[in-house]
């Protein structure tokens, strides 16, 4: 079976790359912009940013902010009535991965209105049109939706979460400017770039793994163990380190899947509304340690991009621990909870299901089932 690799048309990284916003849209004739962000990120003026460079060369737009931290179906109903009213021709999605997520939903529904009800786009949709011609411009450095082809969506309505996989989402062009981060508080901070290493750590364990994406994924790791710690600390060398980290992570797992820590994840934000990357932070260790005999000699170079040294004369149990603990080490540095108090014995059947049927599942280096989800759950109670 042939391996198949999906990117960006064009990225832009480093500093000051959102200068680069303008020329595209000049170029790609764009004469009406929805700019898809979240309120926050409009009340303290980081979607101004990008605005303002909108507003300084008389590029029209018009902004949707209707957007919660767990995308639902409504918000992305709302943003597809908004964008038609507005007659836009593009989009520019400003934020982390609800409002890029949202913004790939809108884009594919509009390109493609036969999928107007968003739960139809539920797995591999058969799309024929690309979306509306999108820049992505992430001010988190975690979820890298702005180079992947999912996007995540809550059902509040059924209380759970469903995964989109669609070569026709992905943003044409991105943008990943470390400046656009640079006001993430450290919460935020630490949570999405735990996000991006179970990105990394599941997309390098994940059964449809090969050599190309293995690289993305090792070097993912490498530079977050190395710039996290730092980047929570608003460090600006170490921001611009995650800036990169969190891109590398998503040229690979998206184009090879995940596994069963995010879907547990999210399980747990659908039902508790727990956020993205602080389910994945809490399951990541346990479900690394789950999936340890699955794994051939990956947990080795896992602790070496971990900076665990002396791997190479450590027994497979051996590295596999060092591996394990020096995720744990590492989520705990940065201030991440290990339990999680919502989780309660009652609710376990449903979340557990949940998981078993999510579309990162079957992925998973080791073959699961709804009980042993459920002990797994049991671990972050």
């Amino acid at each position: 079976m042939a391996n198949r690799i999906i990117l960006n048309t064009v990225s832009y990284h480093g500093k000051g790359a959102i200068n680069e916003i303008v020329p595209v849209a000049k170029s790609k004739g764009f004469k009406k912009v929805f700019v898809c962000t979240d309120p926050d990120l409009l009340k303290f003026g980081v979607s101004a940013k990008v605005t303002d460079l909108l507003d300084k060369e008389g590029i029209a737009y018009t902004i949707y902010s209707g957007i919660k931290p767990n995308p639902t179906i409504e918000n992305v109903k709302d943003g597809v009535a908004a964008f038609k009213e507005a007659n836009a021709d593009s989009i520019i999605a400003i934020g982390g991965g609800s409002a890029m997520d949202t913004a790939k939903a809108i884009g594919i529904i509009i390109a493609n209105p036969e999928f107007s009800d968003v739960r139809s786009l539920e797995g591999v949709a058969p799309t024929k049109n690309h979306a509306v011609p999108t820049i992505a411009v992430p001010t988190t450095a975690g979820t890298a939706a702005e180079v992947t082809i999912n996007y995540v969506i809550t059902d509040v309505e059924k209380e759970r979460k469903f995964v989109c996989v669609d070569e026709h989402d992905i943003p044409e062009v991105a943008v990943i400017d470390p400046d656009m981060m640079s006001s993430m508080p450290k919460g935020l901070t630490a949570s999405t770039g735990m996000d991006a290493l179970t990105h990394a750590i599941e997309g390098y364990t994940t059964k449809a793994a090969w050599e190309m994406t293995d690289m993305f994924h090792l070097e993912a790791i490498r530079l977050i163990a190395k710039h996290l710690r730092g980047a929570v600390e608003n460090k600006p060398e170490d921001r611009e380190g995650m800036a990169l980290a969190q891109y590398v992570a998503g040229m690979g797992f998206s184009n090879v899947g995940l596994g069963i820590a995010h879907s547990i994840a999210h399980t747990l934000g659908a039902h508790y509304d727990t956020p993205h990357g602080v389910a994945c932070a809490m399951m990541l260790p346990i479900v690394m340690e789950y999936n340890k005999e699955f794994t051939g000699e990956k947990y080795r170079e896992i602790a070496r991009a971990m900076g665990v040294e002396g791997v190479d004369n450590m027994s497979a149990e051996e590295y596999r621990k060092a591996a394990v603990d020096a995720v744990r080490q590492l989520s705990i540095d940065v201030g991440i909870p290990v339990k999680n108090e919502k989780v309660r014995e009652e609710d376990l059947d449903i979340l557990a299901r949940d998981a078993y049927e999510d579309a990162c599942r079957p992925g998973n280096p080791r073959e699961t089932s709804v009980e042993e989800l459920k002990e797994l759950y049991r671990k972050i109670m």
